[in-house]
């Protein structure tokens, strides 16, 4: 059994109630707008952000689902993939998953105009339940997100990031979706604060490891045999290289910054890049900071008694930092 299997093996009723639930919240009068939305229903991640709300609500509860967990679960999916169809007109993408994106197949202006959609689904899903609590939790979320994708785009011109910049750009850009997954799925079984506060934080934790975990694909070979260079081609700032910057000396700095920024497109000079941050312990730095974030994150859910649904949880955690892709 592969271990996505494992994670959704408490929750499975849940899920597959969930994917019903799903393609019927983004049916719509409009002919264009279902065919749309079909594919993309049925072009579907691995579903985490939804797990993470089912196992989050069942470890509290002890084993119960509301019909709130459900409502829950859907803004977040809704909202999410709403952000996935804008990324991909903003990136200019024209995959997403290994299929053609929406932009790709119906160009951006429909994209936009989806995106828009479904993000009106999942709010109108909330206010028309009365769900204010949760909505409150998930518009944090959003408005985080775009937050740090601007303070990215804002550092990523100077090259000058600070650790510090660093983590408030990831907590905003990945972590705060996690960490609203949590907090929904506690919210939606519990009226206890603390908790949903834990749960929260437990969910930002995982967040940051599982950046981290993206950033080091940049410079490992595991996941396709060879380090692709991708973030330093596109001038994105990473926890090895600003680790490497900040240690390094001024000429060797000096270098680093002009190869991201005049060379970033010659294969052999990223090569060395990548050598360099690899030789000055860049990796062994984020891979040691990953692993903090996920230890403070399995001490957050520690005190829960034991259960298929914390072990899930445990078992995701783990995932996010030894996942090959």
């Amino acid at each position: 059994m592969d271990i996505t299997s494992q994670i959704k093996k408490p929750i499975l009723e849940e899920m597959e109630l969930f994917e019903k639930k799903f393609h019927q919240s983004m049916t719509s009068k409009v002919a264009l707008l279902n065919r749309i939305t079909y594919y993309i229903a049925n072009r579907k991640g691995k579903q985490m952000r939804p797990m993470f709300v089912f196992l989050t609500a069942k470890m509290i509860s002890g084993g119960e689902v509301l019909e709130r967990t459900y409502r829950g679960a859907l803004v977040i999916e809704l909202i999410h993939t709403a952000t996935l169809v804008h990324d991909d007109v903003v990136d200019d993408s024209n995959r997403r998953r290994g299929f053609f994106s929406i932009n790709a197949l119906w160009k951006n202006k429909i994209a936009v105009l989806v995106g828009d959609y479904l993000l009106s689904k999942g709010l109108l899903l909330s206010i028309d339940n009365g769900d204010f609590d949760l909505l409150k939790i998930i518009s944090v979320a959003v408005r985080e997100m775009s937050e740090g994708e601007l303070l990215q785009i804002e550092k990523a011109r100077r090259l000058d990031i600070t650790e510090e910049v660093y983590y408030d750009i990831i907590r905003q850009k990945t972590a705060t979706l996690i960490a609203a997954c949590c907090a929904l799925g506690a919210k939606s079984v519990s009226e206890d604060e603390v908790q949903v506060e834990n749960m929260r934080k437990f969910g930002e934790l995982i967040g940051m490891a599982f950046q981290i975990k993206d950033d080091l694909f940049d410079y490992t070979e595991e996941a396709i045999g060879k380090p692709t260079g991708i973030d330093i081609k596109e001038q994105k700032m990473t926890l090895p290289l600003i680790h490497v910057l900040n240690n390094c000396t001024k000429k060797e700095k000096d270098w680093l910054i002009n190869s991201i920024k005049n060379h970033n497109k010659d294969k052999k000079r990223v090569r060395e890049v990548i050598t360099f941050v690899k030789e000055q312990n860049g990796l062994a730095y984020a891979e040691e900071k990953m692993i903090q974030f996920q230890q403070e994150a399995l001490q957050l859910i520690e005190s829960f008694p034991n259960s298929t649904y914390k072990e899930a949880l445990i078992l995701m955690v783990n995932y996010v930092i030894e996942r090959k892709k």
